[in-house]
């Protein structure tokens, strides 16, 4: 067994990112609305009118709220004017993930970095939530929107390792010149954890499902996903097809073409065209819901 896979060396990573989300706590902490939609959610009494009244509070998560709504993120029929509508017809478990995404961008992008353009990030996280989601319906998973969540956050620790530790990241970033899985190797090489386990520490934080937090821990590896193999495999697919495009990419210049396993799509349970038309679809929603999130 490696010393890199010890128990020891397993809490000693675990501490070490800890640790670092310690020392930004202040500036990635969730929202005081998203902690009291929590327990409002999960509250048997609670109905429509307490949660659009919290969210009200909020002028700007409000509008970003109904705008989301009123997206083709949803594609409701009908046009969604009022908060208590929107919590009507998208429900309580999913209004919360959403306003959490609407919350996260808007933390993180309180992060002071000088090595990524946020737009960039941005463009690359969205996208990916929504390829993410689209694979799932089409892999009959359970809830397939808790995916955005997954993709719209997938990165985030890279926004944590880019404040706290810029000059290494800027000779890793250098390094991987575009190509995330060789940043990725190169971080576990460097700090022996990546932004992959830090985003997935930090979603614990903000108090998201386990499975979330693994699949995005695991991002990169999603062999070694436990409990959450299939949503960790669509989330690396979807990270990787992205990856590929011109619009979604990681770093502003698209990677060449990845073979995709008949392995992999069979641990999915998907078929290779219905890559295509997730993909398809992912397009379609991207301008509106980049527009409406930031």
């Amino acid at each position: 067994m490696s010393s890199h896979n010890t128990p020891l060396a397993r809490q000693s990573r675990q501490e070490s990112v800890v640790a670092l989300l310690d020392d930004v706590e202040g500036l990635v902490s969730p929202p005081d609305i998203c902690m009291r939609l929590f327990e409002l959610i999960h509250s048997p009494k609670t109905g429509a009118k307490e949660i659009s009244e919290v969210v009200s509070v909020d002028p700007n998560l409000t509008t970003r709220l109904l705008r989301m709504a009123n997206s083709s993120f949803y594609n409701f029929s009908r046009k969604i004017d009022t908060v208590t509508r929107a919590v009507t017809v998208i429900g309580n478990a999913e209004l919360y993930q959403l306003v959490l995404s609407i919350s996260a961008v808007k933390t993180f992008n309180n992060i002071p970095n000088e090595l990524v353009k946020m737009e960039t990030f941005w463009r690359h996280s969205v996208y990916t939530g929504l390829l993410a989601r689209a694979l799932a319906v089409r892999a009959n998973v359970l809830h397939p929107e808790r995916l955005f969540v997954s993709g719209l956050m997938h990165d985030i620790g890279s926004l944590i390792l880019y404040h706290q530790r810029p000059e290494a990241m800027r000779d890793i970033l250098l390094l991987a010149d575009g190509d995330e899985e060789v940043l990725y190797q190169a971080e576990l090489e460097r700090f022996e954890f990546s932004h992959a386990s830090v985003a997935g520490q930090l979603m614990g934080k903000w108090q998201l499902p386990e499975e979330l937090a693994e699949a995005v821990a695991w991002h990169h590896e999603p062999e070694r996903a436990e409990q959450a193999r299939i949503e960790t495999y669509i989330l690396y697919l979807a990270n990787h097809l992205v990856n590929e495009s011109e619009q979604g990419n990681f770093m502003g210049s698209p990677k060449a073409d990845i073979q995709i396993s008949q392995a992999m799509l069979e641990e999915i349970g998907l078929q290779e065209d219905e890559l295509f038309f997730a993909f398809e679809e992912a397009a379609e929603q991207f301008p509106t819901t980049l527009q409406a999130l930031m």
